[in-house]
């Protein structure tokens, strides 16, 4: 019989590249991977790795080997979301991906309803950049996902995982209070603070700009949009800004809109294995409900 647990590190193997990637994502060490595939090679009694130079490669078995693998990991998760969905109380742990801004702008308010109406439900949240939070809830690391994509900008695709629509976040020009400035033309001799680079935002704010005539001066750099909104408050930096990163808050600069009235999708993504499992139906039901609250009354 093989261990599931170690077909599941030659899967890892199989997306992620190298052992030593592999032993990061899993809280291993390298030698106890190399270790667990050797008796899964052992197990299997056929060669699953090849040495490449400083790297291994799976043998055609090992290929094998993982495409059962990805269908026994599926019905084990569809075998536990319909036991799961079998019990009338929402209980367990769901670990949750998310970026910054939803994590400022929605958590907060949706753990408050889910520690009142779901008490027996444990929420593990960890602040990921959506390529890898949609990449790590594909792998398994994650078992919910909200993430973004900026018009123009879609989001990965992974197979598996659906994408449902959760909100559509305006995006406006930030500016220090009394500035005077109301348009990005009238932005074009201001500072600019802006995400790093290669991130969808930042293309997507410096394009905004470039349409608008003007080249940003981008001083400031910072995927921190709390940093963000203090170098608008102190009248040093001009910004777009989503509207999440104030969710039920008054904001503390002011906010033009922009050409087009531009909005983000926001979504939340899972396996399709474990969309019946209560526990993310109830987590996909609180996020609607705490969005909707943000809704002009």
């Amino acid at each position: 019989m093989l261990d599931v647990r170690r077909l599941r590190l030659l899967r890892e193997l199989k997306l992620r590249g190298t052992i030593a990637a592999v032993a990061s994502a899993l809280s291993y060490t390298p030698s106890a991977v190399s270790q667990q595939l050797a008796l899964l090679e052992e197990e299997a009694r056929v060669p699953l790795l090849v040495k490449a130079g400083r790297r291994v490669q799976l043998t055609p078995e090992a290929e094998l080997l993982v495409e059962h693998t990805v269908a026994l990991l599926e019905r084990l998760e569809l075998m536990e979301a319909e036991i799961h969905s079998s019990l009338t109380e929402v209980r367990g742990t769901v670990r949750l991906a998310v970026f910054q801004s939803a994590a400022l702008g929605i958590i907060p308010q949706a753990l408050s309803v889910i520690a009142r109406d779901y008490p027996q439900l444990r929420i593990k949240m960890t602040q990921r950049e959506p390529e890898s939070a949609l990449f790590e809830t594909w792998t398994r690391e994650f078992d919910l996902v909200i993430a973004e994509q900026y018009p123009g900008h879609a989001a990965p695709r992974h197979p598996d995982l659906d994408m449902i629509p959760l909100y559509a976040d305006e995006l406006s020009l930030a500016v220090p209070i009394a500035s005077g400035i109301t348009t990005l033309a009238e932005a074009a001799g201001s500072a600019w603070v802006m995400e790093p680079r290669g991130t969808a935002s930042r293309h997507w704010a410096e394009q905004q700009c470039r349409r608008a005539g003007i080249e940003p001066d981008v001083r400031f750099e910072t995927a921190d949009l709390q940093a963000h909104i203090r170098l608008v408050e102190s009248g040093h930096a001009t910004a777009i800004l989503p509207g999440l990163v104030w969710g039920s808050r008054t904001p503390t600069v002011e906010l033009r809109p922009m050409p087009g009235l531009p909005r983000r999708s926001v979504f939340t993504s899972v396996r399709e294995s474990s969309v019946s499992r209560p526990s993310i139906i109830a987590c996909r039901e609180v996020l609607e409900q705490v969005v909707q609250s943000f809704a002009p009354e």
